[in-house]
C-alpha cells in the first residue's frame, strides 16, 4: 500500500484547516479508506470535533513525542468507522521549551511514523497531521514527517500573500529537512460566489499554482462551523448540506488524484 503523510498546514489561523482534516478524512473512511488523523494543535480541536476529549492524560501525542507511551498506546477509535485518532493535549504548547536542548527534535514525529519502526501504522492508506496555524516548532515536526501538504487558502485579500511566505518556508524545509516534501493540492475555502474579491483570489491561485488548486471549493456554511460545537464532522451531522457536500466532492478527487499518480508511476 501506498500510504501518505499529508500535513494539512496554513501558518495563519481560522482557514478551515481543522474542518478540512475532519471532513476529508471521514468523507475518505466513508468511502472505505483506513485513516489516522493526528491532531498536532494544542488547541485540540480536530480531536473534539471527532467527539473525543482533548483532555485525555494518557493517551494523546504530547505523551508519545516525549517517549513516555508507545504508538500503539496513543492511538484510538473515532466514532467512525475506519477512522483512528492520536489526540492532542494542551501540554503540547510546552513541547518547544521542553526539547530546547535537542538537536534532533524536529525529527521527533517521523521517527514515531517511520514505517520500520511499526506494524501499527500498516492499515492506513492515509495519515492527516492537524497542524497549528503557525510556524512553530510543532508545525516543522509535521513538515519533517510529511510526504505530501494540502493547503487550505480561504479566499480573501491577503491570502495569497501569505501562502507565498508559507511556500518560502517549504522550500527552506525541502533544502534542509526533507527533500521528498511536495504540495499535494491547494484548498480554497470560505468561497462566497456573490463576492468579487473570492474569484478573484480564485483565479489568482489558479493562475499561480495551476492544477495543484483543487477544482472543487468549499463554500461559507453555518453547518460546517456548527458540527463541531455537537462532537462530529458535518458529513455525518448533516450530510446533504452544501458543506458537506463539497467535502465528500474534494473526497473523490483526493481519490483521484491518488489513482492517477499510481497509474502514472507503474
Amino acid at each position: 500500500m501506498n500510504r501518505k503523510i499529508l500535513s494539512v498546514i496554513n501558518q495563519k489561523g481560522g482557514v478551515g484547516k481543522t474542518t478540512t482534516v475532519i471532513n476529508l478524512s471521514t468523507a475518505l473512511a466513508q468511502k472505505g479508506k483506513k485513516i489516522l488523523v493526528i491532531d498536532l494543535d494544542p488547541q485540540g480541536n480536530a480531536t473534539t470535533g471527532l467527539g473525543k476529549s482533548n483532555n485525555d492524560e494518557d493517551k494523546n501525542i504530547y505523551n508519545l513525542l516525549i517517549g513516555k507511551i508507545k504508538l500503539e498506546e496513543a492511538i484510538q477509535e473515532s466514532n467512525i468507522g475506519g477512522l483512528d485518532l492520536i489526540s492532542s493535549n494542551v501540554n503540547l504548547s510546552g513541547l518547544e521549551v521542553e526539547t530546547a536542548n535537542d538537536a534532533n527534535r524536529a525529527f521527533i514525529l517521523k521517527e514515531i511514523l517511520k514505517d520500520e519502526n511499526s506494524n501499527t501504522l500498516k492499515k492506513y492508506e492515509n495519515i492527516f497531521i492537524d497542524c497549528p496555524p503557525s510556524l512553530s516548532l510543532l508545525t516543522i515536526m509535521s513538515l519533517v514527517a510529511a510526504d505530501e501538504l494540502l493547503v487550505p487558502l480561504q479566499t480573501e485579500f491577503f491570502a495569497l500573500e501569505g501562502i507565498t511566505q508559507l511556500v518560502k518556508t517549504i522550500d527552506r524545509i525541502k533544502v534542509n529537512l526533507n527533500t521528498k516534501l511536495n504540495i499535494r493540492g491547494i484548498l480554497l475555502t470560505m468561497f462566497d460566489k456573490r463576492n468579487k474579491l473570492c474569484s478573484q483570489v480564485d483565479l489568482e491561485a489558479r493562475n499561480y499554482f495551476k492544477d495543484k488548486v483543487y477544482k472543487t471549493v468549499i463554500p461559507r456554511n453555518v453547518r460546517l462551523s456548527e458540527a463541531p460545537s455537537h462532537g462530529m464532522p458535518c458529513v455525518v451531522y448533516d450530510k446533504n448540506c452544501l458543506g458537506s457536500q463539497s467535502y465528500l466532492s474534494l473526497a473523490e478527487e483526493f481519490i483521484n488524484q491518488e489513482d492517477n499518480s499510481l497509474g502514472s508511476a507503474a
